[in-house]
């Protein structure tokens, strides 16, 4: 009982917490426009070019969220340009970029014999968040947050009819530059709370969990985010009671949710 005591006073769980909660709160509504726009392979490409940011920050002496997340806006914009100048499907350029990227950092770190702790890379490493990173991570989550919430009704629009939408005045190519450095963002700092292997499912399954019970896009956005942070409050503890890994704690934790959230109504949005 005194050392549960001290752990709870303890400073690297309340910063544990904090960061996983700022990506819980943000990943719910990135999320639903993952869901709504079938956009799920999109995470695991940007997951895997995590690597050679990682590699990146090594060279070039700068905190691996940055550089995680300057590789990911980099893939991200690679993706729009490819999109819109070659004839080919956005699952076939999903496909050749996130593996592409992840030869490149496996390459790289073997060439310059970099010594990266690949199972925190993978798995994610939650209670060695420091206070830079929480920073870092707050920072991240206010700029997307304050996107979402300038650009919502467009993005909307956006996902239910593209041509609409631009029919309406609406710059889709602008839109959807906007919602792939948002969910880049995103992987940048969601990389430190679930890892590379598990970030998709952090964005998918709150997501997919709040369709069930929601009647309008606002509110599966907003179950979403709390259903996320539900998750996060849930395999913490899993984590301290059991002594289990946090990311993957985490994410058995939505998927639970997910399961129980099969007994509601059918989605209907």
């Amino acid at each position: 009982m005194n050392e549960f005591s001290q752990l709870l006073h303890s400073q690297f769980l309340w910063f544990a917490l904090a960061a996983g909660l700022l990506v819980a709160v943000v990943s719910g509504p990135l999320g639903c426009f993952a869901v709504w726009r079938r956009m799920a392979y999109f995470g695991d490409t940007l997951a895997h070019s995590a690597l050679l940011g990682v590699t990146l920050g090594f060279v070039l002496h700068i905190q691996s969220t940055l550089a995680v997340g300057a590789s990911s806006c980099l893939l991200a914009l690679l993706l729009v340009y490819f999109h819109r100048h070659q004839n080919l499907s956005i699952d076939t350029l999903l496909g050749i970029l996130s593996h592409s990227m992840l030869a490149l950092g496996i390459i790289t770190v073997s060439l310059l014999d970099i010594n990266v702790d690949l199972l925190s890379l993978l798995l994610g490493d939650l209670l060695a968040v420091s206070g830079r990173d929480l920073i870092l991570m707050a920072a991240a989550t206010v700029i997307i947050a304050l996107l979402l919430w300038r650009l919502w009704p467009k993005l909307l629009a956006f996902t239910l009819h593209e041509e609409l939408a631009a029919v309406e005045g609406v710059n889709i190519e602008r839109v959807r530059l906007a919602l792939m450095l948002m969910l880049a963002l995103l992987i940048a700092i969601a990389m430190k709370v679930v890892g590379v292997l598990l970030i998709t499912a952090l964005l998918i399954i709150p997501a997919a969990t709040a369709r069930r019970i929601s009647s309008t896009p606002e509110q599966m956005a907003g179950f979403a985010s709390v259903i996320g942070c539900v998750s996060v409050l849930l395999g913490l503890a899993a984590s301290v009671i059991w002594d289990s890994p946090a990311g993957p704690s985490i994410v058995l934790a939505a998927g639970i949710l997910f399961l129980l959230g099969q007994f509601c109504r059918r989605e209907a949005v």
